[in-house]
């Protein structure tokens, strides 16, 4: 089997690549980067050194992915991930959608040509954000969660937010051009008959990933607070109670595995996350840190920022019961490794920043 990673050399691309190069006797793996992101060029290497071919390449160039050998599938793992991607001076709105979704549309035409299967890797943020900030909440153990007997949103319960929750706008720049890719890569696969699966991911974390203060935030928080440098609670009161789920990678990856074997079973949207086992606030990261490296003053601002939102679990029960799959890396680990490369690697957050 052949298998194309866009964006390999980012951390969720290389992660995957060496967990399915173990997982998949004789897999072929062929990998496209432009290694626009800071810290990148470091994964070449490690990644040539399990016999990835590589390819200096960029998705929104159609004749980057023109003289490409065929893949049996592609991943998709080629986004700018932040949710303030394309409304910040960081990154125009343009350069956003020319990224996440014409990349995407590129890649679609890629597996038309070649007759490949696409796993395309979208979000958890193509949820409905004003529903998300709309939800009643309270506080418990320094973590925001859904009075949940208040209530009546289609597709939430104590589990998390399920697939069938809204996805009206506003979203974001960045969610909108993922559930626009979940559209057309379903619509490509129906057209021209290559299979597809979609794969909504939550926070995404493990050692090695390129931390900044609006992607990678565990790496980046973990990072920052072993260092002694400045944090800060954004939004909410500036209480640092606002919760995400994260899965590692390599959980990610074992699902994978499983959906390249069975391109009969393609089709399903699924959430892929860590759910209420594997969730936490900021507020309880810091505290995870001080445990680890002693007390650190943590700043706060009030105001809200664009897109934020307080709380958001997913609830992968449609993978466990179609694949028979659940995380298996707990909070604590992810978090420990986040740490020891951070106590290995204390110039990390320089290599890996703008």
């Amino acid at each position: 089997m052949r298998l194309l990673i866009t964006g390999i050399c980012g951390f969720v691309g290389s992660s995957m690549a060496r967990e399915l190069k173990e997982r998949i006797e004789g897999l072929e793996l062929l990998g496209i980067d432009n290694l626009s992101r800071p810290g990148s060029e470091l994964n070449r290497q490690p990644l040539k050194a399990i016999g990835a071919r590589l390819v200096h390449g960029d998705v929104r160039q159609p004749s980057d992915l023109e003289c490409l050998p065929r893949g049996d599938w592609v991943i998709d793992a080629a986004a700018n991930p932040s949710v303030l991607a394309g409304v910040t001076s960081q990154t125009s709105s343009r350069q956003l959608i020319e990224t996440n979704l014409l990349g995407t549309v590129n890649v679609l035409e890629y597996c038309k040509r070649q007759a490949s299967g696409l796993v395309l890797l979208s979000t958890s943020r193509v949820y409905s954000q004003a529903r998300l900030a709309a939800l009643p909440l309270e506080s418990k153990d320094a973590a925001f969660a859904p009075r949940f007997a208040e209530v009546s949103e289609i597709g939430l319960s104590a589990l998390g937010v399920r697939e069938d929750f809204s996805t009206a706008t506003p979203l974001s720049l960045y969610g909108a051009a993922k559930l626009a890719s979940e559209i057309l890569a379903q619509e490509y696969g129906s057209a021209f008959g290559f299979p597809v699966h979609v794969n909504r991911c939550g926070l995404l974390a493990g050692a090695g990933q390129f931390g900044k203060s609006d992607q990678g935030i565990l790496s980046f928080w973990v990072h920052s607070y072993r260092d002694k440098r400045p944090l800060k609670y954004i939004g909410f009161g500036g209480s640092g109670h606002q919760v995400r789920d994260c899965l590692h990678p390599r959980d990610l990856a074992v699902l994978i595995d499983a959906q390249v074997r069975r391109p009969e079973k393609a089709g399903q949207v699924l959430n892929v996350g860590g759910g209420n086992e594997n969730s936490l606030s900021l507020a309880q990261l810091s505290r995870w840190c001080a445990r680890r490296y002693g007390p650190h003053p943590i700043g706060c601002d009030p105001a809200p920022r664009p897109f934020d939102i307080p709380w958001l679990v997913l609830d992968s029960r449609r993978a466990e019961t179609a694949w028979n799959w659940r995380p298996s890396i707990r909070l604590e680990s992810i978090l420990d490794e986040i740490a020891r490369h951070a106590e290995k690697h204390p110039e990390w957050l320089e290599v890996s920043a703008d």
